[in-house]
């Protein structure tokens, strides 16, 4: 009897209402991938096999298989998206440039800009084999306390690593504009608000004008990855506390490292913080082990030399832009441009992670 494929459990089958068009596919992959990715006999003998990896609300992201020849596609959602959002081809772009100097970044294969083939731009990458922490502990980790500490050590160490790319000699630099970055962010973010609110919600406005009347000086441009977090770190089955690829590159761009910083604290709940902040996130480092956010603050300070000492700035604006992501995804889900049912209490979230938002900002 034929055994099924043994796919990896990181994957599950395709959501409905998100498939690909197969046929289309399958051609224009046969036909155009270059040989170091579809090389002989699975150009033209093996068949396609297509799985989703489920975790994350904005981008698809879906293994391609053709025999033993694995591969990663990553599109934009179905249905319409937030203008200059989810930007397949930049994307591309951007892994094109920071692999070479900073291999945790998956290389990227091909890319696709036709929309008649998906309906969208597409792009492929390589394939990356690890496990990733999300709202459960996995067996790999299991009840490791010393583990635990010694993988928010890695987080750190990574993100330090990130922030120590040469930009200017890898090229880096040309894909945004650090000059007035933050400040271009707060505005940018907020006007993203209004255009997804579906409630008024007088305290957004509040923040945004406290955001903008407390930007530190910014202690010069790097690497920003932009969307740093636990579940955007794939470790080493083998060894946990080592990282073997970031992930979601989509909003990587040159600028203030710290909001890097402020976005990984903004996804690192504690025991103590409100139920809002810990259930609207992940809750899995409020549990024994791991380190609390000022630990994590005092090693960045330690591997880099920068001066952190206006961290709940960017913290707080991490609060917010989750926020507004958050509610982003809401919005599409009450237009019905999207029916995934884990986005139907995505507008309370929204709610509880503004109100962290100002308590940070107040303390």
């Amino acid at each position: 009897m034929h055994e099924p494929p043994n796919y990896d459990s990181d994957t599950t089958p395709v959501r409905a209402g998100e498939e690909l068009n197969l046929v289309w596919l399958e051609e224009h992959l046969r036909s155009r991938l270059p040989e170091e990715c579809l090389p002989e006999p699975e150009r033209t003998r093996a068949p396609i096999e297509v799985r989703q990896f489920p975790g994350g609300h904005s981008n698809l992201t879906y293994l391609i298989r053709f025999g033993s020849r694995e591969l990663v596609l990553r599109r934009p959602p179905f249905g319409p998206v937030a203008p200059t959002a989810h930007d397949m081809p930049r994307e591309f772009r951007v892994l094109s440039l920071v692999h070479p100097v900073f291999p945790l970044a998956p290389r990227p294969y091909f890319i696709c800009e036709d929309p008649r083939i998906l309906g969208a731009p597409f792009y492929l990458m390589e394939r990356r084999r690890g496990i990733v922490v999300r709202r459960d502990v996995p067996a790999e980790i299991g009840e490791d306390l010393e583990l635990r500490k010694r993988i928010s050590e890695t987080m750190i160490d990574a993100l330090a690593a990130l922030h120590a790319v040469d930009i200017q000699a890898s090229g880096i630099e040309r894909i945004g504009k650090p000059a007035g970055f933050v400040e271009r962010q707060i505005r940018g973010w907020a006007e993203r608000w209004e255009r997804s609110r579906t409630t008024q919600l007088p305290e957004v406005s509040d923040l945004t004008q406290w955001l903008l009347q407390h930007m530190p000086e910014s202690q010069g441009p790097t690497l920003v990855h932009n969307d740093f977090k636990l579940d955007n770190v794939m470790l080493a089955p083998a060894d946990p506390s080592r990282a073997v690829a970031i992930l979601d590159w989509e909003m990587c761009t040159v600028g203030d490292p710290l909001v890097d910083l402020g976005l990984l604290l903004c996804y690192w709940p504690q025991a103590d913080d409100p139920e809002a902040r810990k259930e609207s996130i992940s809750a899995v480092t409020t549990l024994p082990g791991w380190l609390g956010r000022k630990e994590l603050v005092r090693r960045y300070a330690s591997r880099t030399g920068r001066d952190v000492s206006a961290i709940h700035f960017y913290e707080a604006f991490a609060l917010f832009k989750v926020a507004v992501v958050i509610q982003q995804i809401y919005f599409r889900y009450q237009l019905g441009q999207t029916h995934d049912a884990r986005f139907a209490d995505f507008g309370g979230r929204a709610i509880g992670l503004l109100r962290a938002a100002w308590d940070v900002a107040a303390k």
